[in-house]
């Protein structure tokens, strides 16, 4: 590998004590990398099964007789236990290994969410029209395979220990500072024009998601590793900073929340899933390349081959959740527009029935006979046995003309 030919080079130049105890802490940081990117992948994969089974639960009971409710079911209550497991694992992620590792990871969620998608599909399908199908899945999941082996591979080799100083020195450094206040200015110009403005799309709503969720990130490291340090004997909890970021860490997240919610509720889940991963990765990756200077040390070859491999990552989660399908909306009624000799409101003022778009209302239909036009239901001729009126035969239907002096 070419991390561990520039640090054999390196080793070279130094002498027989120092080379001894640089080559036993590149082994542990890459030891801590290995046990953090492992928590991380554990943790995503358990938490796609758990929604799932959730789903799975919230399905079934829909579809059956079942009076229970859904917190009354074996199976939810399982989706649960393994979801805490796996946002434990990802929590705990973030003590061993570089913020820049872990955050690009969320990556194995997508993947698992579309093989488990693919495996408990209920519709029958042959081999041509499956593979014609999930043809952008296997792609995008293979492509997000690649990139997250370059992420683990070229990932930043920096450890640093998460003592109350440490802390307290990366927030008060002047380029984390300079960060915090472009940050502030771009959300704060964002919130204005979603809230003002009624800017409501997808990339305002999952950039002020984004800018939350970076500052997550970083507090969930500082508190996650000074949280195993006090286990480890080295006691972390009696410094006041502890506190101001786990207050952030709860602070964010919830607003992260309430934002992903409405986002939620005005475009599809496959979109928010793509864009919000993208955007979300990229501005956390900052982040913690600011605060904690992940990339400190570097070469320039592992940096960009960490790039490639967050770029791959990207196109693959993009695939994916291209492929998912979107949700039909329910239509109230009866589309009329679309069938041959109907006209719909559009067509010079003659109301039948509005457009799949339109507001929810209804034309009139009037029998064909000398009648004065009055807004009546159309009703279908009765035949009688005692009467042979005229108007006993069928007697076609016309489209109502609405005019201004009616």
């Amino acid at each position: 590998m070419d991390g561990a030919h520039s640090a054999a080079l390196q080793l070279q130049q130094l002498p027989p004590t120092s080379s001894a105890s640089a080559l036993s802490e590149t082994s542990f940081s890459y030891k801590e990398n290995l046990i953090g990117a492992l928590l991380a992948i554990f943790g995503h994969l358990v938490v796609s099964i758990a929604l799932n089974l959730q789903k799975y639960c919230h399905i079934r009971l829909a579809g059956s007789k079942d009076p229970r409710a859904y917190f009354k079911t074996k199976t939810w209550w399982l989706g649960l236990f393994l979801m805490l497991l796996g946002e434990l694992g990802v929590f705990a992620s973030y003590a061993f290994a570089p913020l820049s590792l872990i955050v690009p990871l969320s990556a194995v969620s997508v993947i698992a969410s579309a093989i488990i998608g693919i495996i408990f599909i209920k519709e029958k399908w042959k081999p041509k029209d499956f593979l014609r199908r999930y043809i952008l899945s296997f792609v995008g999941c293979g492509l997000a395979v690649v990139g997250t082996y370059l992420l683990v591979t070229f990932a930043p080799n920096s450890h640093e220990k998460m003592t109350g100083e440490n802390v307290t020195k990366h927030l008060v450094s002047w380029p984390f500072l300079l960060y915090m206040l472009v940050e502030i200015i771009l959300f704060c110009l964002l919130l204005y024009f979603y809230k003002e403005k009624n800017a409501n799309n997808i990339v305002v709503i999952l950039l002020l998601v984004a800018l939350l969720g970076s500052m997550t990130v970083v507090t969930v490291k500082a508190v996650a590793g000074m949280l195993v340090l006090s286990i480890q004997g080295n006691l972390q909890l009696d410094y006041p900073i502890f506190y101001v970021m786990f207050v952030c860490m709860v602070a964010t997240a919830v607003y992260q929340a309430a934002f992903l919610s409405q986002a939620s509720q005005m475009y599809d889940s496959s979109l928010i899933a793509s864009v919000g991963y993208i955007l979300s990765t990229t501005i956390a990756i900052t982040a913690g390349a600011i605060f904690y200077l992940d990339f400190i040390g570097e070469d320039v070859l592992h940096i960009c081959m960490f790039a490639l491999g967050c770029l791959i990552a990207f196109l693959g989660v993009f695939l994916i959740t291209r492929n998912r399908k979107k949700a039909i909306p329910f239509e109230p009624y009866i589309s009329m527009d679309a069938m041959p000799g109907m006209q719909n409101m559009h067509d010079k003022g003659m109301t039948v029935q509005p457009d799949l778009k339109a507001s929810f209302s209804y034309g009139a239909l009037e029998n064909n006979d000398n009648i004065s036009e009055i807004y009546a239901p159309a009703t279908l001729p009765v035949m009688q046995e005692e009467h042979g009126s005229r108007s006993a035969s069928g007697v076609p239907y016309r489209v109502l003309e609405h005019t201004k002096k009616e």
